[in-house]
Formats: structure tokens, sequence, C-alpha cells
């Protein structure tokens, strides 16, 4: 343990060593301008004077094709504000218009696939926290929160999933964009309400910025602060500064109720049919400047899409991730863990129960925000009993998530607390305490020490109820050194939160180099690497090695393959199931071939598919993972899911197979027609979600949910079917 702990020290002041304070973009600067009247938010830039006054950015630099290369359009941004707004316009110049690529008009899309402009903005120049924004040329609307510089495991996509921290695009503000697309291509202006975003007081501040332009025809990205391979946007150390700000941050004031209706027709249960109506809502208000209250009340997430299914083929704990607004608003300030692993509070254990089942919300309360460079987060919700259909009840819980954290802004360093807590209400030995420490200590711009101390307190728990990671991270011009240590202690236990295994030992390391070679016409870059994670229990058994050879081989076009050895090592003390097939304890050791293939995503159709090919548990596996999308214009967006498992065990065979299909009709940037539709032929079970919406501002509006499950009983053609009418709206009090 402790030779361990030296190791990484080592590696710590070797990556110190190494990693000068070096900011290639420190003399990047552009004065803001301030306007006396508001400009027309119309996407007419050329055809308004108020912009002939306003300084122009042009000097955007390529990070791929061609690397620090200018960008290959002319691109004109210009930055300005009154007492109450932020604008940002931009010219976005083409010299083949009919060549400018629109995917998707749906709010918070992915970007990257099509003509699109954004921009980041660090109000506290912190270094470490932003709001990013976006658009492209049909006015789609993309915000987002940072946090870490965008460190985390998230989603990017909303309609799939959430976020346990990094980049929170569940964030939804109040702003606008208007874009007009002509003979010079196309234009966006955007218009951000001072009151949408926190910021400190002032005369003469400073905010970190950095913009980005994403050229379709080319697969081209370019930003104004130019940034070494490896890194993006949200690298906010590394941003430009926009100066000469004089603000005073508004107050904010926002009702926010709805109204729900109800019909549900469920066979399995003994009332078949039935039907209720709900309101509830939410408030905020701004505390301070940066401190943001937040009250529900009857809180509701019908409008919300459903899990994607999952079958487990392997031992550990499946993550379904969080996609209810209130708790994906703020996420990563409450997110401390190694994401995806041991997450210390997981939102998921407030209102859902074992297997999906809803817990109603009484309420509940939020405090989030900053204080100068301190992150405060404070978090309080009911629950309300309810009877399970198994004969089970959860009794009414009270739960709790106390988080502090303050940045060093110059360093890229950090240093907080957390405190997490569930109370059964009326019985006082119900609970579960967790209590964690955490910090980060940036090595100049290019490495990282990261870190985290827990401990839970449970009844009739009082022995290794810790865990505890350091890791090292070293990401600069390509290159990507990684090493860590993880341990969870055989009675660590934290109810709200997720862990992924349970009492273990963890060693890993990652090195990867980005490399781009000269005189290619049509290929981009390798990203040959190699990695290891090494799982050891208490008594020394590893439990699961697995060593991963790979090498990534680019295209300019965006076309992508990855050719990978896997190594697997995996010690099973106790038998357990996969699907149908007993797994008997045992040492097996595999090795098995990867196989990834990306078409370029910006055209009409492409492909993505993830492929194994070797052996598994004394057996083999072969497993493919295939999704094919589609777009018909800016409107229309599939994609069909085909994942297919084949196991060939020492006791016995079996398909496991998952088939799903995704389609989204944008009939204008804020009214929408999606459904999922999923089926699994080990559960048998077949699923349609779908959802027609019509936004107001910041996500709120009409929602029309329809949802209906089959099980395998073929005799019974709808087991469950519901349909849910919600709206809710947004009253800005204070303007």
């Amino acid at each position: 343990m402790k030779k361990k702990i030296l190791f990484l020290f080592l590696i710590g002041l070797v990556l110190n060593i190494s990693a000068q304070n070096i900011n290639p973009n420190k003399n990047l600067k552009y004065t803001i301008t301030f306007l006396e009247k508001n400009p027309i938010i119309d996407g007419n830039i050329l055809g308004e004077k108020i912009w002939e006054n306003v300084t122009q950015i042009t000097d955007l630099k390529q990070i791929k094709p061609d690397y620090n290369s200018l960008v290959s359009e002319k691109t004109s941004i210009r930055v300005a504000h009154t007492n109450k707004v932020l604008y940002v316009a931009v010219i976005c110049y083409d010299n083949d218009p009919n060549k400018i690529v629109i995917s998707d008009s749906r709010r918070d899309s992915d970007l990257n696939d099509e003509d699109s402009f954004l921009f980041i903005i660090d109000t506290y120049k912190d270094q470490q926290n932003g709001f990013l924004f976006g658009t492209n040329a049909n006015g789609m609307e993309y915000d987002a929160q940072i946090d870490n510089e965008g460190k985390g495991n998230f989603n990017a996509n909303r309609q799939q999933g959430g976020v346990v921290g990094g980049t929170n695009i569940n964030w939804d503000a109040s702003w606008e964009v208007k874009t007009e697309i002509g003979e010079y291509g196309w234009s966006a202006e955007f218009a951000i309400p001072l009151r949408s975003i926190r910021f400190n007081n002032g005369e003469n501040k400073t905010w970190g910025i950095n913009f980005q332009r994403n050229i379709s025809k080319r697969s081209e990205t370019a930003y104004w602060a130019n940034l070494p391979l490896g890194l993006d946007l949200k690298r906010l150390s590394l941003a430009g500064s926009l100066t000469g700000i004089n603000l005073k941050s508004p107050k904010n004031l926002k009702i926010i109720p709805y109204t729900l209706i109800q019909g549900i027709n469920d066979n399995l249960s003994s009332t078949k049919s039935k039907s209720n109506a709900a309101i509830g809502g939410d408030i905020k208000y701004s505390l301070t400047p940066g401190l943001t209250l937040d009250l529900t009340y009857n809180t509701d997430f019908a409008q919300v899409e459903v899990d994607d299914q999952q079958v487990n083929l392997d031992r550990f704990n499946l993550f379904f991730p969080e996609k209810r607004p209130f708790f994906l608003e703020n996420a990563g300030q409450f997110s401390v863990g190694s994401p995806g692993e041991i997450d210390l509070f997981f939102s998921r254990r407030i209102g859902i129960g074992q297997g999906g089942a809803i817990v109603p919300i009484i309420g509940g309360s939020r405090i989030s925000g900053k204080v100068g460079q301190t992150n405060l987060g404070l978090l309080n919700m009911f629950t309300d009993e309810v009877e399970l259909n198994n004969g089970n009840s959860i009794i009414k819980n009270n739960f709790n998530a106390i988080r502090i954290n303050h940045d060093f802004a110059k360093s890229r360093s950090s240093i907080g607390g957390l405190i997490v807590n569930r109370n059964g209400i009326g019985d006082n030995n119900d609970y579960n305490t967790v209590f964690a420490v955490d910090g980060k200590l940036g090595l100049g711009k290019k490495a990282q020490i990261s870190g985290f101390l827990t401990k839970s307190s449970t009844p009739n728990i009082d022995s290794k109820d810790h865990a505890f990671k350091l890791l090292c991270d070293y990401n600069w011009n390509g290159w990507n050194f990684m090493a860590g240590y993880t341990e969870v202690g055989e009675g660590f236990n934290p109810e709200v939160g997720f862990l992924v295994r349970s009492s273990f030992k963890k060693t890993e390391f990652r090195i990867l180099r980005q490399w781009r070679p000269k005189n290619t016409v049509k290929f981009l870059e390798v990203r040959p690497h190699i990695s290891y994670r090494g799982f050891r229990n208490f008594s020394g058994i590893q439990e699961t090695g697995f060593l991963h050879i790979d090498n990534h081989w680019v295209w300019k076009s965006g076309f992508e393959i990855h050719t990978g050895l896997n190594f697997t090592k995996e010690t099973v003390l106790s038998p357990f199931s996969i699907s149908k097939l007993k797994i008997d304890p045992g040492i097996y050791d595999h090795k098995e071939f990867q196989f990834v293939l990306y078409t370029n995503p910006n055209n009409r159709v492409s492909l993505r598919n993830r492929s194994y090919v070797g052996g598994y548990f004394g057996g083999s596996r072969v497993s493919s993972s295939n999704t094919i999308a589609l777009r018909i214009g800016d409107k229309f967006n599939t994609e069909t899911n085909f994942n297919y498992n084949y196991l060939n065990l020492l006791n016995g065979k079996t398909n496991v197979v998952i088939i799903g299909n995704r389609i989204a009709y944008s009939f204008t940037p804020r009214m929408f027609l999606q459904s999922l539709i999923q089926y699994n032929n080990v559960t048998k079970i077949a699923s349609v979600n779908a959802r027609f919406g019509w936004l107001n501002s910041a996500n709120t509006g009409l929602f029309i949910v329809f949802n209906i499950v089959k099980d395998s009983d073929i005799f019974n053609l709808y087991n469950n079917q519901s349909i849910t009418v919600k709206y809710t709206h947004q009253f800005d009090l204070i303007k």
C-alpha cells in the first residue's frame, strides 16, 4: 500500500518537473463593447449598423484537419453587452453555402457533426468552470454548464443519457439565438440575459472566453484560443480573456408551476385502469449574485425519456444515468468520487427505488453557486412512502447533501468536502451517512494530481467502511499519461451513491500518443495506446485483470477504425449466472480481438460499430454493438441500435439481443416529436416511449408522453399503457 502511494507520488514529481506553467494564450485578449441600445435579434448582422463599431475577431486557427492553420472560411465574431444582456454575433462566411449541413434541430443536440458555432465563458475566471452556448445554421439552442474543465463521465446526448460531472447539457437557461442563411454563408446572434448566468459584480472585470467553429464539408474544427492536440473548448485554463466588463448582477426570481393529467391501464394491477391529476412546481431565486435557491414541490418527471434497456453480461452493477432535470441542473456541483465507478452522491437514489420503482418526491430545496472562488451546494429532499408490487414497502425518507469546495484559479487546483445523508423518517436506526474530502493539484497547464478520501456510517457496519483514490494525469500536445490507485473497503456503503463493484483494490494506468503524420492527403492521425486496470480483493487475490493494446486510425473525412487486443483475467470465487448460464468458480484467462468502426458522422447515413471476438469465462464470446444513424434534412433523425452477444460457455450457449430505435422529428427548434422503441430477448419486454414537446423558455412548455410496456405474455397485447399530458411555464417576475 505504502509502496503504491510512493510510486504515484514519484510520478507526480516527474509530471511536476515537466509541467511548466505555460499558457500559449495568456496574451490573447478581446475588449468587450458597451451598447447604449439593444440590437435586433434576427440573425441579420451585416444589415444592422449597431455591429459596425464593434471590434471583430477573425483569426481562428484549426485543430483539425490542418493543425494551427488559419480557419479555411472567413469568420467574424463580435461581443458586446448592455446592463442586462450579453450579446455575441458571428458571421460564418462560406464559399459554397449549398454545402452547409444542418443535421439536428433538437435543443442540446450534438453540434460537432454539422456546421455550427459555440462559445464558452468563464465568468469567475477560475479557469475551471463556465457556461457553454452554441447553435447551428437553423438556430438550434445548445447550452451547458462546465465543471472541472469538462472532466467527468457524461453522455453528450440528452436523449440518451445524463451527467455525473464535467459537462452538464441538461442545464437550460433562458436566452435566445436567431440565425440567417445567405449567399455569404450563415450568421447567428446570441442574446444571453445576465440573470441567466452567474458572475461577480464590479468594474473592469475579466472573464475567460473561447470560440469554436465547425465546418462540416471539411470535418474542420477551429478555435480562437488555439489548443494543443487532445484538448477541446472546455479547457478553460487555456482560454483567451474578455476584458473591460462593467456589470452589476441583476436579481432573479422565477416561478415554474406545472399541471399534469395522466391515464394508466395496467393489466398486471388489480385496479386495471386509473387516472390522476397533479400540480406542483419550482421556484428559483438569486440569494446573491452567485448563489441560487431552488425550491420544488410535488416534483414530477413525466416528460423524461425512459431508460435504455440493458442486459447484465457480467457480475457487477449496471449503471443507469440520471435524466431528471431538477437533479441534473448543477449536478457537477455535487459530483465527488470516480464517475461511473464510485459516485458518492448519485441522485437516482432519490425518487427511484429498486427495479426502477417510482417513489413520490414530496419536495425539497437546493442552494447552489459560488461565493468568491468557493463553490457551495446544499440539497434537502423528502420522499413519500410507497407500496411495491412485490409486497414490500419503502418508508418516507429525507435526503441531504452538503458540498463545499474552493478553487485556486491560477493553479487549476481545488480542495473540498462532501456530506451525504439519508434518514428513514420514523425509524432512528434507519440511516446512512457518507463523509468525504477531495482535491486536485494542478501541475502547470499540463498535469494534475487528484483524489478523494471517504468514509460511510451505517448501523451494524463498523469496519473497513472507507474508500479512497489517487490519480495522476498528464495531457499535453498529443501525449496522455495516467496512473491511479483506488481502494474500496469491504464495509463501505454509500446508499445514496453508486458502486459498480464492492470491496476492491484497483491499480490502473494509460499511455496514449496522438500523432499526425505530415504530407498525408486524406489520413489525419493515429492514436496508439496501452492501458491496464487490475482489481484485487483484500485477501490479495486478483479478481479482474484487463490489459488493452490498441491503435485508432482516423481519416480527415471523419472515418475511423480501432484495432485492439484485450488480455483478460477473471477469478470467480462464487458462482453466478449470465442470462440462464451458470458460471462456476475458477480462474479464467483469455484473449480477445476488439474492432471499432465509425463512418463520417456528417453524412446523411452513418454507422458506429464495436465488436469483440475471443475467450469469455472458459468459453467464447462474439459481441457486436451497432448503430445506424439516418438524417433527412434538418428535421428528421433516426438511430437504429442492434446489440448482439453470442456466448458459448462451459455450461451451455445463449444469444442475447437488444434492439432499439430512436426517431426524432423537429417541426421547429422548439417543437419536436420523439420515440424510443426497445426489445430484448432475455426479459422479453418490448416498450414504446413517445414524446411530443412544445417548448417555451428554459425547456418548459407542453409535453405529451405515451408509454407502452409489453411482456412475454403473447395473449395480452398491452400489459401496461399510460398517457400523460404535462404543461409547465416559467414566470420571470424580475426583469
